[in-house]
């Protein structure tokens, strides 16, 4: 009999967390068991549990009544396989829980993918139930499976956030004032920004603490602290592209620009004990971006595949950059995973550090 180990927050309280064990079902007819070998642990998770409600990621990974599994982009292989088309040994890539093993149903199998048609997962997002099966993948490069972990998912949402703002001509911005510029997808988003010389200039605003860091990246062309809004300039129409979702911070950045705010998109809510909007939040100019929205948004406009393919050429180059600054920790076993989770939890990860956890 396989034990599973599954960790566990409450969905009202992300820091009461908890192991859970239990005995892996065998796979039915058409399913598989996956063990899950690694996936990485970001500010990003964190925001997967702050709206888990909202937008639905508890749904992924069902849990008892008020707890609730996070997911995780990782890879993973198959255990056990009533499906003729998956061997044992498949290897996967993709969302999976944040713990040892996975029941999954394969449907859609194609040579290089498959689609996860367990019956609770069929009104979730695609690119969430979509799989790689990498020994089939012309692309494969197993060197960059801790950046495929850590950077593609957040390097993902900068390219959609970067393309959905130049869909809407930078909505008449002159500078887009990058919120929590030290996170990997604000990092990422730069790097888009920066590519394209008829964007708007890129200011970063960040913690004192990460000046430096944020400066050293030389992808903003300045630098701002929190505690210093005052010094950006108001008199330029500005686009906020927030990733942190410190209502404090947002609400003085609202009233500091005032009629020049053109647009706020709301992205990450990793400060989730602040995320209570203040007073002079604008929210008629703001809404929360859904990068799964606007890729299907793509598939009706290109087609199938187009937007993946400019996605992933620039996931792969902007990674490769990253190799200059980024370094990976390795969290070993749900406990590691549980020592690792607080420490994001509280904001003490450095910017220039990635966890990966092995299992």
């Amino acid at each position: 009999m396989t034990a599973v180990s599954v960790f566990e927050v409450r969905k009202d309280d992300l820091a009461r967390t908890r192991i859970s064990e239990r005995a892996a079902p065998a796979p039915a007819d058409g399913e598989i068991l996956v063990k899950v070998d690694r996936f990485a642990l970001t500010a990003n998770n964190i925001t997967y549990g702050v709206v888990g409600e909202k937008i639905g990621y508890w749904n992924f990974f069902p849990a008892e009544a008020g707890w609730g599994i996070i997911p995780a982009w990782g890879f993973a292989d198959v255990m056990q396989s009533n499906c003729p088309e998956i061997p044992v040994g498949e290897r996967l890539y993709g969302y999976f829980p944040m713990g040892t093993h996975l029941i999954m149903k394969p449907v859609n199998v194609a040579e290089n993918r498959l689609m996860d048609g367990t019956d609770h997962r069929a009104g979730l997002p695609p690119v969430y139930n979509s799989y790689a099966r990498t020994k089939s993948e012309p692309h494969y490069d197993a060197s960059m499976d801790n950046e495929r972990m850590l950077l593609f998912p957040l390097f993902a949402t900068s390219y959609c956030l970067y393309d959905f703002l130049a869909d809407n001509n930078w909505f008449g911005a002159e500078q887009v004032i990058v919120a929590s510029a030290s996170s990997k997808t604000a990092i990422g988003l730069a790097m888009a920004l920066g590519d394209d010389d008829g964007s708007p200039e890129i200011v970063a605003l960040t913690s004192s603490g990460n000046l430096g860091a944020v400066s050293k990246l030389r992808l903003y062309s300045a630098v701002h602290a929190y505690n210093d809004i005052a010094s950006l300039d108001a008199a330029r129409p500005s686009v906020i592209v927030d990733m942190s979702g410190n209502g404090a911070v947002l609400s003085e950045l609202h009233r500091h620009l005032g009629e020049n705010l053109m647009y706020c998109a709301n992205v990450g809510v990793t400060h989730y004990e602040e995320n209570e909007m203040g007073p002079h939040f604008n929210r008629e100019k703001s809404a929360m971006f859904f990068a799964p929205g606007h890729i299907q948004k793509r598939v009706q406009d290109w087609g199938v595949g187009v937007f993946e393919k400019k996605a992933f050429t620039f996931w792969r180059d902007a990674s490769l950059k990253c190799r200059d600054w980024l370094k990976f920790e390795t969290a070993t076993g749900v406990a590691g995973l549980e020592v690792a989770y607080r420490k994001i939890l509280k904001g003490e990860s450095e910017p220039d550090r990635g966890v990966i956890v092995e299992l």
